[in-house]
Formats: structure tokens, sequence, C-alpha cells
């Protein structure tokens, strides 16, 4: 997305942005692992009759100069996940749904930035919290961290599959053990989730997510994961809380990739961690649900907390994080919101 900001903004740099709902590789198929998008989520038979004729058009335009039309095709095109059923496919995934859409430039010209804060009570909503509540903590165990269930990754099986998948542990996730359970009934993980829809909410772009945050240590990871929390229904009793997008930092790196810091025990930073770019429509009756951890493994290498340099570490420790909810220390997520009726 930043390479097609740069390149579209230069005079007489033509170019198209195309994002679906596809893992490395897999543009020609309609689902990503758990999560089946609708006949329309491939790009064979729907941008083009295959991506390699998608390229070609491109290449016979830009190269040869062929009058094929390509450059009044739309800057940008989107796949909107969601709008589903909600039901299992006869394959046995979740009807997602999605739909296309197409706009001049990315992000949406339309979009509304809008915050969705943190509270205390674990709830997500568009209100300020309340003055002097006091933060939330949870305790990250390099012994113990959270394990991967789907995500953006172009590698890793069969230790991790990519893809969209309902967030509960089982015997097919690596590093989980009995009793399974929802990732967010660990104490390890802090959720904060919006009371039911009572209208649809389209959101569409890149994710932000302002945190105040401590820890008890020199250094601590922080993970988010932005999910789309289904109701319960005849095939999925429980729910379905699919992942959307995730986000990470190591908190050393705060200020700078570049030069390294480690935090001072108790002391209270501002930090912002960019999240992958979505693209979903959250129907109503559906919760949006934030989750924070300080792990994700073994998508990301588990964080020893000690604040020995990278790769040399040769001792682990538990980090106790506080994530602040009051309203002198806000943390927020800013969602790109579609106007109705776009």
């Amino acid at each position: 997305m930043e390479n097609y900001q740069g390149l579209a903004r230069r005079v007489r740099r033509p170019a198209q942005l195309i994002l679906g709902p596809w893992t490395h590789g897999d543009r020609s198929l309609s689902y990503a692992g758990e999560v089946d998008f609708g006949p329309a989520a491939a790009v064979d038979q729907n941008l083009a009759e295959d991506f390699f004729e998608l390229r070609r058009r491109w290449f016979d335009r830009w190269v040869k100069g062929l009058d094929n039309g390509v450059d009044r095709e739309p800057a940008v095109r989107i796949f909107v996940m969601g709008g589903g059923s909600g039901r299992k496919t006869p394959a046995g995934r979740l009807d997602h749904g999605g739909l296309w859409r197409e706009a001049g430039d990315w992000p949406l010209p339309e979009t509304l930035w809008t915050r969705f804060y943190v509270q205390p009570d674990r709830s997500l909503g568009t209100a300020l919290p309340d003055i002097g509540a006091p933060p939330l903590a949870f305790t990250a165990d390099p012994f113990d961290p959270v394990p991967t269930i789907g995500g953006a990754m172009s590698s890793g099986e069969p230790v991790m599959r990519a893809g969209a998948y309902d967030q509960r542990t089982g015997p097919g996730v690596f590093g989980a053990r009995p009793p399974y359970s929802a990732l967010s009934d660990r104490p390890d993980v802090l959720s904060f989730a919006t009371p039911p829809l009572a209208e649809d909410l389209e959101v569409a772009g890149p994710l932000e997510l302002r945190l105040w945050v401590a820890s008890d240590g020199p250094d601590a990871d922080i993970h988010a994961k932005l999910i789309d929390l289904y109701p319960p229904n005849e095939d999925y009793a429980q729910g379905f809380a699919m992942n959307l997008s995730e986000g990470l930092l190591r908190l050393r790196y705060r200020d700078s990739w570049e030069h390294p810091a480690p935090l001072r025990p108790g002391e209270v930073y501002a930090v912002t961690i960019a999240m992958f770019p979505t693209a979903n429509l959250f129907r109503r009756g559906h919760r949006l649900r934030l989750d924070i951890a300080g792990s994700n493994f073994p998508h990301f290498d588990v964080k020893p907390n000690s604040g020995e340099p990278e790769g040399l570490s040769e001792r682990a420790r538990r980090a106790t994080n506080q994530i602040f909810v009051d309203r002198g220390r806000a943390s927020f997520l800013t969602l790109p919101v579609l106007p109705t009726g776009i």
C-alpha cells in the first residue's frame, strides 16, 4: 500500500492497487483458512481471466502501448470482506462473503477516521474513558506464550497456517495445551469488545493503535489483533472470532528502529502500533474486538523481556505490562470507517 501511494503521487507514474482477501500466492482461491469469501473473491473470472492475463494487459498497455482500456480502469480496487450468511459452507468453512469496491485513491477519500477507545470494563467504544480509571495489567510469560492462530504470513505449515480462523485453541494449534479454549479466556490476553452493533459498520484502510503502556522490566512486546466477533448460530454455537488484522511493537523500538532504548520499569510511555490494513463489513449484531497480548508464537519470536541484545538472550523473565485506560491517558484504535451509502 505504501508502494502504491509513493508511485501514484509521482508525475507520469501509472499505478493501480488491487487488494484481496488472499494469503500468499493464493489469489485464485475464494477462501483463506477456515473462512470463505464467496465466488467473487478470486482474481480468476472476476478481475480477469486469470492472474497472468491481469498482468499481461497491464504490460501490453504500458510497454507495448496497446489501447486496451487499462488506463481507464479504477486506480484502486479493494475486496471488502463480510456480508455472508455466517453459516458453514458445504466445505465446512465460515461463509463470510464479500464484494469489490472501486475508488480513485488509497485510503479511500470518503474515509472517516474514527477512534475506538479501550475502556476500563473491557469494552470498546467511541466515547472517552472515565477520569482516573486504573490501568489494566497482564503478565507475558516467555515460557507459556500466546499461540498463533492464523494471520498474515507467507509460510510455516504445519507449525502455523495463514488466513482467517476462529480464535480458539485446539489439538491442531502449535503450543496449545488442554483444556482448550478461546484465546480471550487466557489471563495474559486483554480483550476489548464493542456491544453488538446496531447497524452495519464498514471499514477499509490502514489501522493504527495508540497505547499508553508501562512494564516492570527493561523491554516487552505488545501484540494487537482486530477481530470480527460473530454471534452464536446453529453451526457455531459459541460464535466465531475471526481474525482480521494484527500488529506488534517491541517496546525498545518505540521511538526509533535505528536507536533502540530500554524501558524504565514503571514509567508510562505513549506508543504507536501500526497494524495491517484491512477491509471488512461488520454486520449488525456482530462485535468488534481488540485483543492485546505480549506474544503471538510461533509467528513471532518469544520476547525474553530481559533487555538483552536481540538474538543473544541467555535468560528470560516474566513481564507484567500495563495498558492505561483513563481519560488522561486514553488508549485507542483508529479505524477507517466508510460512510453508509457510498
